[in-house]
This record gives C-alpha cells, structure tokens and sequence, in this order.
C-alpha cells in the first residue's frame, strides 16, 4: 500500500506548460515550489478558477491564491505580473480562511484585460517548497486539460523519516 497522496486538479481549462517555460523565474526556477502552468486556450474571454484541492483558502489575492491540506500548500497563481493590475479584470467568489472543496469557484478572471495590459495570462500550480521529485503521475506538457481534470499528485505524508527527527 503507497503513501496518501492528494490529488491537484486544474483550476482552469487551457494547454500544460513546464514551469520552465513561465516568463518568470521565481517560477521557472521554481522557487516556490514544483508543478505545471496552465495557459488559457486562444479566445479565451473570462474564466473562473476553482479550487485545485479541497482545504483551507489561507491566503486570497485577486490575482492569486492558496489553498493548504494537511501538510501540503498549493498556490494558484492568475496570470504572470498580475498583481500590477490591482484587482482590476479579477472578482473574488470566496473569502480568505473559508474552507473549500475541490472545484469550488474561487476567482473569475479576464483572460482578454490581461492581454490587453500585456501580461502573460498563464496560471501556474505549484505545491509550495516542492520539488520536482515530490510529483506522481504528472501530466505532459502540451496535453489539453479541463476543469478538475488531474495534474497531479503529491504525497500528503511528512518528508522524511520521523526517527531522524
């Protein structure tokens, strides 16, 4: 019997892009953490991004936002540069704190206000302190996703072996 692992489903439609492709190095050099990026399908006008995993909403921007489950965080993250845009092209549907399940809507965004301000509107999933070893069954690059298909799995167990503790 494997280790529990949690399930992170995409929080949008759109095409799988590495992390390595984002136009932003804190996650192509994945600082934050591993995952994949999802980039809206073209003519894309206006989605809503939902939780990728049920838990707790602890930190909600309009242009981002995390949802941690046990020992494990993942951020949500709207588009690249996104939070110059002040809120503008983004409405929240939660609140910070609430408990959430997976695919509850958290944020509808304006995929076309992002482009008109010249940002990338590509939407990274990254399990916070990750690497790309802590990722099961991930899906490839290019691949066609749908709302809460699955991208991934990550163990739900501590690192580590307790004893060395």
């Amino acid at each position: 019997m494997g280790e529990p692992s949690l399930q992170v489903c995409s929080p949008i439609p759109g095409r799988l892009v590495g992390l390595r492709q984002v136009p932003d190095l804190v996650f192509s050099g994945m600082i934050v953490g591993a995952g994949i990026a999802v980039r809206p399908l073209p003519g894309a006008k206006k989605l809503t991004a939902v939780a990728p995993i049920s838990g707790r909403l602890i930190k909600l921007f309009p242009h981002a936002f995390m949802i941690a489950n046990g020992e494990q965080t993942v951020l949500v993250h709207l588009g690249i540069d996104t939070v110059k845009m002040r809120g503008d092209g983004f409405t929240c549907h939660a609140l910070e704190n609430e408990m959430v399940k997976a695919g509850d809507p958290i944020t509808t965004f304006s995929v076309k206000q992002i482009e008109k301000a010249r940002y990338s509107p590509i939407c990274p999933v990254v399990v916070l302190d990750s690497t790309p070893s802590d990722l099961e069954n991930l899906r490839p690059e290019g691949n066609q996703v749908e709302v809460g298909d699955l991208l991934f799995e990550i163990s739900t167990a501590p690192a580590g072996d307790p004893s060395e503790w």
